[in-house]
């Protein structure tokens, strides 16, 4: 059976950039669907399996910014933001609403498919849930979802629900930078009833149960100015 190719959404206002980038990219074995503007991508987005979205940030109507937040309310689609926007607090505005990259214009065609691959290794496969255990570090770790049960090697680690909501959440998608904001609707919802700050003794409770080296983690990671990813990307699914 022939592999099916990742399908790279591509969402730019300049159609020169669309057809040099697409053309590039169907080369190196992706497919490519394209979107001149928001209403496009989301209708895309809507009908079709997306691997990753490539987004520029200056679109007509609807701007990057606002179809990022808007897609991130539905999935965990990896997207790199394209734009000429080169000031670091432009991108850490861009990854604190949910992208996964930043690259500027102009940049280079073998760039940007090392930042696509490079995204697509840390995001791309956990798109969707994973099984019931997962495991890292070849036993390091073992999380199993349907028990809610934490292992770091023979010691069994006992964690508060909200503890492992946060864990889930962040173990399920490697690699998916979550601001606090994002962290407390998909792990908390509704219930929780508090200030994002909250978030960070939640993270560092968690690092001095489960961390060999709370003050060095290797799971739970913070992206400075962000918000916090994990870290563990060796794991087999059950």
């Amino acid at each position: 059976m022939k592999e099916e190719r990742q399908k790279i959404l591509v969402v730019d206002d300049e159609v020169k950039i669309i057809e040099v980038v697409s053309s590039f990219l169907e080369s190196r074995g992706f497919a490519v669907s394209s979107a001149e503007n928001a209403a496009q991508a989301f209708e895309i987005f809507e009908r079709e399996t997306v691997a990753l979205i490539l987004l520029d940030l200056m679109l007509p109507g609807m701007s990057g910014e606002e179809f990022c937040t808007a897609i991130r309310k539905k999935s965990h689609v990896p997207i790199i933001m394209l734009t000429a926007k080169v000031e670091e607090e432009d991108m850490l505005k861009g990854l604190s609403i949910g992208a996964d990259d930043y690259i500027t214009k102009p940049f280079s065609l073998k760039a940007l498919l090392a930042r696509v691959e490079a995204t697509l290794r840390r995001t791309g496969k956990y798109l969707l849930p994973p099984g019931n255990r997962l495991v890292f570090e070849d036993g390091a770790l073992e999380i199993d979802f349907e028990s809610r049960t934490v292992r770091r090697g023979e010691q069994t680690i006992n964690l508060t629900p909200n503890e492992f909501k946060i864990l889930e959440t962040l173990a399920r998608y490697p690699g998916r930078v979550f601001t606090r904001e994002q962290l407390i609707d998909a792990a908390l919802g509704d219930e929780f009833d508090g200030f994002p700050r909250a978030i960070d003794s939640h993270v560092k409770n968690l690092r001095q149960k489960m961390e060999e080296n709370p003050k060095n983690p290797a799971y739970i990671l913070t992206i400075h100015g962000v918000g916090y990813r994990f870290g563990g990307e060796r794991r087999e699914d059950f």
